[in-house]
Parts: structure tokens; C-alpha cells; sequence
């Protein structure tokens, strides 16, 4: 089958199925996964917020996200190469057999190593203050010289 040229994600399914610590992470992860892929995609929750664009990724609010995946998949399948990103059995039972369908788990199993090995080694860095990360700069070069 060829790549997908729309993905389309269940937003709080694949953000549980991580270890994203923010929605913003995970929209930051799916853009830049869109993008290398020369796809777009659309991430809907459940819920409230404010609709964006992030580079290739749409970003929507739906009181219910099956709903609107379901709606996504029906229009586009005909003319575009889909991908559902959903472990809610439901979603991708209706989607059709048109659409491409990857549980949550999977997806953010393959996603994760390549951004873990980029962005992991930074992660405690971004958490500490200044001050904190001199002191540990400090010590490692008395360490090693």
C-alpha cells in the first residue's frame, strides 16, 4: 500500500498512549511526523480549545472526536490515501476498508524512538532552572578533568 497522504488522529488516544507530557508536545511531534512524510494530517480531541494550523497538521476541538474522524475518513477516503490513528475499535471499524487504520499504541511506538533519541538527552535540561544546571555543569567538568 502506498504512504498515507492524510493522517487523520484521535488526539487524547494517541497522547495516552505516550509519554507526552502536554497536548502541545504531542501536536509538536505529529507536525513535524506529517511534514517528514510530505503528508497532513488532522488531530482532533474531544473537548474545547482553540482550532490552529501547525504547519501540516490541523489541530480541532470536537465534543466528540469519533465522530468527527469517522466524518474525515468517509469524506476523504475516495480521494486520498488515509490513515486512522485510533485504538478506539469503534472509529476504525466504521472508517471502511479504504482507510489505512493504526492503533495509538503502534503509531506512537514507532513515533517515539526517533524523537526520543532527539529530544530525551534535552528533557531534564529544559526542566531545571539556571542555577541547578551550572552546579551540574561544574561538576562534570571537575569530573572529567
Amino acid at each position: 500500500m502506498a504512504e498515507p497522504t492524510l493522517y487523520l488522529f484521535d488526539g487524547y488516544n494517541v497522547l495516552h498512549a505516550g509519554s507526552f507530557s502536554h497536548p502541545r508536545e504531542l501536536v509538536d511531534q505529529l507536525a513535524s511526523f506529517v511534514a517528514l512524510k510530505g503528508a497532513r494530517g488532522v488531530v482532533v480531541f474531544d473537548g474545547v480549545g482553540e482550532e490552529r494550523t501547525h504547519g501540516p497538521l490541523e489541530v480541532r476541538y470536537a465534543p466528540h472526536a469519533d465522530t468527527v474522524l469517522e466524518q474525515l475518513a468517509a469524506e476523504y477516503r475516495g480521494r486520498e490515501r488515509v490513515c486512522l490513528v485510533s485504538s478506539d475499535f469503534a472509529v476504525r471499524g466504521t472508517s471502511g476498508q479504504e482507510v489505512m487504520k493504526l492503533s495509538s499504541a503502534t503509531f506512537v511506538r514507532d513515533l517515539e524512538p526517533a524523537g526520543q533519541q532527539e529530544e530525551r538527552p534535552h528533557r531534564l535540561a529544559e526542566r531545571l532552572d539556571r542555577a541547578t544546571r551550572d552546579r551540574l555543569e561544574r561538576l562534570r567538568r571537575n569530573r572529567s578533568g
